[in-house]
This record gives structure tokens, C-alpha cells and sequence, in this order.
């Protein structure tokens, strides 16, 4: 306070001196120019307060995220801990080193003997669908086979073979050649060879066993009426005895003027009946002949139809005539074929589903003989 204060001494001579007034326009300009600085300060405390503040906050919200990132650490160590007791845990329950080789070398025996029980069961079973599919291929040649040699069914015999050709095209096994040549030339020789109408033969024939009723005797029967022979005797004269002679001999006489033509017996009824059923019994066993393929026992039922027909029944008759000649139409008909054999087909199948099983227990040995050697290995 001492170097500030003046003494009265010096402070009076300043009194004394004479005071200059300043002009009105300077302390203006003075004023403002206060003013402005006033007012830049202002705005330089403003603005450093508003930094300010602005830090703070931004130190507020830094510090929250913080604490949050620590609480999510916190939890991710105390997630990572449990995990830790979890796995603990775990492996505390785990057997021992000499019980898990002990369970190894249980596994690598169950292994093997799983794989010698497979390798049985393909064998038992056919292996695989091929195999069951080539085993359907050659039953369906013994059956069609079966149908040539039994009922010589040429169509059944054929979409048989053509089924078991399929079966060989999908395999797609170049050493299934020589079995597809084999049904290949079965195919051609059935598609060549003609299926007799034995359906068609039987339905005619039962249509003439139908018409064997109708048929009827050689010459009409002759019928008493107990008239005289060509009016030789006298009408009226009846006490003569040579006119009753000659009426009773005259019913047993009969005068034919055709005798050049081929003369044929008489029938009864009863005698035609038995002709008409000798007819029929030749046709049906005719029929019978037709639809087993017996073609001598249908030659001779035919011929036996045909004999009774020239012999006992009139060949002029047109109902006879008509008979007689379906029935020899008929007998120009087959009713058997020869058949092509199929044997060299099915022994070409049948090898070439040996020599596959071969090729299959071949490539089944190798297999066998490591899980052998991994047995051993694993058996202390």
C-alpha cells in the first residue's frame, strides 16, 4: 500500500497543473472501441464456457460407456467361468486313459465284426439291387421257357424275354455282351416265328358242334300209307286173293330209279342220335387238341368228324356240305409251332451272374483282410 499511495507533496503540483480537456469525438471513439473488446471477451467466455460444458459431457458420456463395456466384460468373465466349472466338470466325469483304450479297442473289434457280418449278408442276400434285379432277369427266362416248352405261347414267351432283355441294358456291364447277344437272337426268333389261333380254332369248332343237331339223314324214311304198288290191283276188287297178296308185299318193297347213285343206309332215330353225339365227341376232342397244342390227336379228330360225315350223312345236303368243308378247312389249320429253345439263352445269363459273383467276392477279400489287421493292432 506504501509504493502505491503518493505523498500529499507530489500529488498537489499535479492538482495544480492545468487539465486538458479531450475532444467529444475522441472519447466516443473510445467508448466503442471499449465496447467492442467488452463484447469479444464476452463471446471468448462464452464460448470457452460452452467448450467446457461440451467436454464435460462428452467425459460423462465416455465414462458411461466405459462402466457399460466394463459390466459386459464382467459378464463375459463370468459366462467364461461358469464354462470353465462346466468343463471342469465334464472332465472330471471322463474315464481314464486305460479305460478309453480299452473302449477303443472295443469299437475297432465291433467295427470288424460289423463289417464280416455285412460281407455275410451281402452274400446271403445278393449283394445289392443288381443282383436281385439279374436274379429277375433269368426267372423270367425259365418262365418263358417254361411257357414255350408247356403251352407254346409265343407272345407270352416273348414280352418274358424282352423284359429280361431290359434288366441286362440297365446294368450297363460290358461283360454282360455275350448273355444280351444271346437274348438279343432268342427276340428275333420269337418276333419270326407265327402264333397259331388256337382261340379262334376252338370258337370255331364249338360254332360246328353247334350245327350237329341240325343235320339230318341221308334219304327220307319211307312211310306206309297202305297203298298198292302203282295201282297194279283193281280198285274195288278185294275179294281176290292175288290183290291182297300184292298189298301186304307192296309195303315192303321200294323201286329206285337213281341206283346208279352211291346208296347210303338208312338211319333210325335212334341210330342218328348216336351218329350226331359221335360228331360232336370228335369235335369237342378236336377243340380239347386245339387248345394244348396236340396236333396229331387234332388231325385225328378231324378226320374222324370228316368219315362221319361222308358216311353217314348226305354230301348233297347243303347244311352237310358246308360242315364237311369247314371241317376239312379246319384241319389245314396249325395248331402247333416249332418253338426256338432258350437254353443257350439261359446258360449265357446264368454264367454271366457267376463270373459277376466271382468279381464281387474278389473285390470283397481286400476289405476284409485291413479290418483283420486293425483287430490285431488294437488287441494288446
Amino acid at each position: 500500500m506504501s509504493e502505491t499511495v503518493l505523498p500529499k507533496d507530489d500529488v498537489q503540483p499535479v492538482l495544480d497543473a492545468p487539465v486538458e480537456t479531450p475532444p467529444p469525438a475522441a472519447v466516443q471513439r473510445r467508448g466503442n472501441g471499449l465496447a467492442i473488446v467488452a463484447l469479444l471477451l464476452g463471446a471468448a467466455g462464452v464460448a470457452v464456457g460452452g467448450w467446457g460444458v461440451w467436454q464435460v459431457r462428452h467425459l460423462q458420456a465416455s465414462t458411461q460407456q466405459q462402466l457399460s463395456e466394463v459390466q459386459a466384460l464382467n459378464d463375459q468373465a463370468q459366462s467364461l467361468k461358469l464354462n470353465d466349472q462346466r468343463l471342469t466338470a465334464r472332465l472330471e466325469q471322463l474315464p481314464a486313459a486305460d479305460e478309453l483304450e480299452d473302449r477303443r479297442r472295443l469299437v475297432t473289434q465291433l467295427q470288424g465284426d460289423q463289417q464280416r457280418l455285412n460281407q455275410k449278408l451281402e452274400t446271403v442276400l445278393g449283394a445289392s439291387r443288381k443282383d436281385w434285379r439279374l436274379a429277375e432277369a433269368e426267372h423270367l427266362l425259365r418262365l418263358a421257357s417254361l411257357r414255350l416248352s408247356a403251352l407254346q405261347d409265343i407272345s407270352s414267351a416273348q414280352a418274358l424275354v424282352q423284359g429280361a432283355d431290359e434288366i441286362l441294358r440297365e446294368q450297363n456291364d460290358p461283360g454282360a455282351f455275350a448273355a444280351r447277344e444271346q437274348v438279343a437272337k432268342t427276340l428275333l426268333a420269337l418276333r419270326s416265328t407265327a402264333q397259331p389261333d388256337r382261340t379262334g380254332l376252338f370258337l370255331k369248332l364249338g360254332a360246328l358242334r353247334d350245327q350237329v343237331i341240325n343235320l339230318t339223314e341221308l334219304a327220307p324214311e319211307y312211310k306206309d300209307r297202305g297203298e298198292s304198288l302203282l295201282g297194279l290191283t283193281a280198285d274195288g276188287d278185294g275179294a281176290s286173293r292175288w290183290a291182297q297178296w300184292w298189298d301186304e308185299v307192296s309195303r315192303y318193297i321200294r323201286i329206285d330209279f337213281n341206283a346208279d347213285k352211291n346208296v347210303r343206309p338208312l338211319l333210325a332215330g335212334q341210330s342218328l342220335s348216336q351218329v350226331r353225339l359221335a360228331l360232336s365227341l370228335a369235335l369237342e376232342q378236336a377243340q380239347w387238341a386245339a387248345l394244348n397244342g396236340q396236333a396229331s390227336v387234332y388231325t385225328q379228330a378231324l378226320t374222324e368228324a370228316r368219315d362221319v360225315l361222308k358216311g353217314n350223312f348226305n354230301p348233297d345236303n347243303p347244311q352237310s356240305k358246308v360242315m364237311l368243308e369247314q371241317v376239312a378247312d379246319l384241319g389245314t389249320q396249325p395248331v402247333t409251332v416249332v418253338t426256338p429253345d432258350l437254353t443257350g439263352t439261359l446258360s449265357a445269363v446264368q454264367a454271366y451272374l457267376e463270373r459277376r459273383n466271382v468279381s464281387a467276392e474278389d473285390s470283397i477279400k481286400p476289405l476284409a483282410k485291413p479290418a483283420a489287421n486293425t483287430a490285431q493292432e488294437a488287441t494288446p
